[in-house]
């Protein structure tokens, strides 16, 4: 890790589904929470970080005296008990520190090269008691976080290969857009095995879903990295069936 006290411009910032606004939150983009003066007031405590691809950025259970806020790349979260099991993949303006009785309750690693703010929690938790506003943004942030950790868990639910890999798609271009539109294609820098684990899956099955979805033109695949959504409403339908109400459809092997 790189250690520089420059901020870029704007200060810190944060993304998110507001909960509080009406319609559906899995329907609504993300947008920019945070006013133009509280990412100032952020970028007064923090200074930014580097970090190298595949770098640890914190392990579970260490003291956490830091908080960081993704300028750039992206970051996968992961619990360590008998086997590491990834819990989410985290990208520019998220949060990074969940934290458990001031200790990390997961660990972080950098799947691309990251940049990030870094914010020491005791002078974070100055700036929130003083600032209503500014907390009122951080919680709805973590709301919006606890919602994308529901998904996953009805991810990880799903009996049927293609749900699976249909329900991740969703949810990585939901993450990645922030506009009205979706974006024109989701990017996957994670590998293949960090979607196996994510999805619950094993390599192989992993792939064969990938192939069938292929097969059916319902995604294209430019390369590793970049999936393009071809046929939505075949994708939405099954990333919408669920183990109880299964689609008449083959059943991709697992």
């Amino acid at each position: 890790m790189t250690n520089a006290r420059t901020n870029s411009p704007g200060g810190p910032a944060i993304r998110a589904v507001d909960p509080w606004l009406p319609g559906n939150p899995s329907t609504r983009r993300l947008h920019q929470l945070l006013s133009n003066e509280e990412r100032a007031q952020l970028a007064t405590i923090s200074s930014i970080v580097r970090f190298k691809k595949g770098e640890q950025i914190y392990s579970q259970g260490e003291r956490a005296h830091t908080i960081f806020n993704i300028v750039s790349g992206v970051v996968k979260a992961y619990t360590s008990n008998a086997t590491d099991h990834i819990t989410a993949f985290l990208y520019p303006q998220d949060l990074v520190g969940l934290l458990e009785e001031g200790h990390y309750a997961n660990s972080a690693v950098a799947v691309t090269a990251v940049t990030a703010y870094a914010l020491p929690t005791p002078a974070l938790r100055r700036e929130l008691s003083k600032d209503a506003e500014l907390e009122f943004h951080v919680i709805a942030k973590l709301c919006h976080e606890l919602r994308q950790a529901q998904r996953h868990a009805l991810l990880l639910a799903q009996r049927h290969a293609l749900t699976k890999l249909a329900m991740f798609l969703e949810l990585q271009e939901h993450l990645q857009t922030t506009g009205e539109n979706p974006v024109a294609e989701v990017y996957l820098p994670m590998d293949r095995k960090d979607i196996a684990e994510f999805v619950g899956m094993s390599l192989p099955a992993v792939s064969r879903g990938f192939r069938d979805l292929v097969a059916r033109r319902i995604i294209r695949i430019r390369d590793r990295r970049h999936v393009k959504i071809v046929d939505r409403g075949t994708l939405e339908q099954l990333a919408s069936r669920t183990s109880r109400y299964p689609l008449q459809q083959r059943r991709t092997k697992q």
